[in-house]
């Protein structure tokens, strides 16, 4: 068995999982067409479209599950708009609410500027579609054209359309929720306070009596550590959700002046919110309520130390009575939960190269004892096809929330063991995972404190080491002594190299796996 501290990558190019706001492509000749052809598919959302069509009902259905319906009826959302392994999730929380109403006729998706210095305006794209994998989504060309007419400051401007994609990244949803919908797609240069209101409200007035949804594309602070992502993400939702545009500004600013290390935004589709503010007020919205949040350091290949958080809001119809609370799985033992996140972890980025948010929440446990989903663990995840081993890696540190650390694990044990070829989705159903839950390593004095079948243990010497996992000595049938000469060629060193100038560790592990609940 193999063990890492180095949080992979996997298969995946960085450049095509973007947790944030750099959108450049490779089309920088492509001529702009009527039908704008897609910049970022196969980099922020999966090219195949059978695989984006499972990606986007995979994340739907995560939303049924994690977060409860709603009476309320969205008449605009804000969602983010980084690649979907970081935000599908909390994108799909929100364009779900929305699937509760009638039938959407049209959806305004409102992005923001990232390619095109010196525009502070509004570019309006004016006729025939955007194209993805899923198709073309045609743009309603009498909205778009009364839209241009509207003000001095609406272009249309094919740069700001091109390489852009936080509109983009949204229209694969409304294809996939809204079939019928036409959309109007603008994106927005300006965070300026009048300019967004005077166009929020000449919007309103044109849209007011199509069936509508507006999409405010924006994601929330880079690029902050992980708990300061936490506290200024709620600060800067809370103030969307008064509904007060100078609430909204104010609070930025003074978020901005806090000096929060490597904060260099609090809303990267400022504008856009502060639009879509504008609407919804003109339309007489007085409710707004904030569904879920996350950042990229919650996603399985996330990184705590540098993040970009997003939010899922949603602006619903007068008099609409707003139910959602967060929902627990107290359905399910913790151990089973843990073990459908490992598969569905695999399964996911097998079929849509994408992955789940892992997001499982209990009550503590009684007394306070047992496996808590955040708690800060070390685990190995254990793959075996017809009973033979198939992969097993494990993170040993005890700093990353259990379940994060069991989707990050199984993810390697899968593509990432060297002793074996990656796991292929046609063996999926012959594997069997299992998972060790560690507990804190000892270092004993000798190899006599060991006790085979209750410890695991670890080897450090001249700069090499090499674990085993408790249950490994006793399937083997070893002794104390053949263990240890068996971890020493595992770490590269020679047979006995333990009996002197060695550290040994031992720990114990909380093992379970899929045969226990007969699946």
């Amino acid at each position: 068995m193999e063990v890492t501290e180095i949080y992979f990558f996997l298969l995946f190019s960085l450049c095509i999982l973007t947790q944030g706001c750099s959108g450049k492509d490779s089309t920088d000749t492509a001529a702009v067409e009527e039908i704008r052809p897609p910049a970022v598919a196969g980099r922020f959302y999966p090219a195949d479209p059978e695989k984006l069509r499972l990606a986007i009902d995979g994340y739907i259905k995560d939303a049924d599950t994690w977060t409860s319906p709603t009476h309320a009826e969205p008449i605009a959302v804000i969602v983010p708009h980084a690649g979907y392994v970081y935000s599908g999730q909390i994108a799909a929380d929100a364009f779900k609410r929305a699937t509760q109403r009638r039938e959407i006729d049209l959806v305004v998706i409102l992005g923001t500027n990232h390619t095109t210095p010196g525009f502070d305006g509004f570019s309006i794209y004016p006729r025939g579609g955007y194209r993805t994998p899923l198709g073309v989504a045609e743009i309603d060309a009498d909205i778009a054209g009364r839209l241009l007419e509207s003000d001095e400051k609406c272009v249309f401007n094919p740069e700001l359309h091109r390489r852009e994609h936080s509109v983009e990244v949204e229209v694969p949803f409304v294809q996939r929720l809204f079939p019928k919908a036409k959309i109007a797609p603008i994106v927005v240069g300006t965070t300026d306070l009048d300019d967004c209101r005077r166009f929020g409200r000449k919007l309103a007035d044109i849209v007011k009596d199509r069936d509508l949804l507006i999409v405010a594309s924006s994601d929330l602070s880079h690029y902050p550590e992980y708990e300061d992502a936490l506290d200024v993400d709620k600060k800067t939702l809370d103030a969307v959700t008064t509904l007060d545009l100078e609430k909204v500004k104010s609070t930025i600013r003074r978020q901005m002046r806090r000096g929060i290390r490597n904060l260099s935004t609090c809303a990267c589709g400022e504008g856009p919110i502060l639009v879509t503010m504008a609407a919804v007020n003109a339309l007489g919205v007085d409710q707004s309520y904030t569904i879920s949040r996350a950042n990229s350091g919650d996603a399985i290949i996330g990184d705590v130390s540098r993040v970009v958080g997003y939010g899922a809001v949603i602006f619903v119809k007068p008099n609409s009575v707003i139910t959602d609370e967060p929902r627990e799985r107290v359905d399910q033992p913790v151990k089973k939960c843990l073990l459908e996140l490992a598969r569905e972890t695999i399964h996911r980025y097998l079929t849509t190269e994408t992955l789940p948010l892992p997001r499982l929440t209990a009550p503590v446990p009684e007394g306070g004892k047992g496996l808590r989903y955040d708690a800060l663990r070390g685990a190995f995840v254990t793959l075996k096809e017809n009973g033979e081993l198939r992969g097993c890696i494990g993170h040993m540190a005890e700093d990353t929330p259990l379940q994060l650390c069991v989707g990050r694990m199984a993810l390697q044990a899968a593509f990432n063991d060297r002793r074996f070829r990656p796991v292929e989705l046609e063996e999926l159903d012959d594997i069997e995972i299992e998972i060790s839950v560690l507990t804190p390593f000892e270092l004993v004095s000798g190899y006599q404190d060991i006790v085979i079948g209750r410890d695991g243990v670890v080897i450090k010497k001249g700069g090499r080491q090499a674990v085993y996992l408790p249950q490994v000595a006793p399937e083997q049938g070893w002794t104390v002594e053949e263990t240890l000469d068996h971890l020493c060629r595992k770490a590269g060193l020679p047979a006995g190299s333990w009996r002197e100038g060695a550290e040994l560790y031992t720990f114990q592990a909380e093992v379970f796996s899929e045969g226990e609940f007969g699946e």
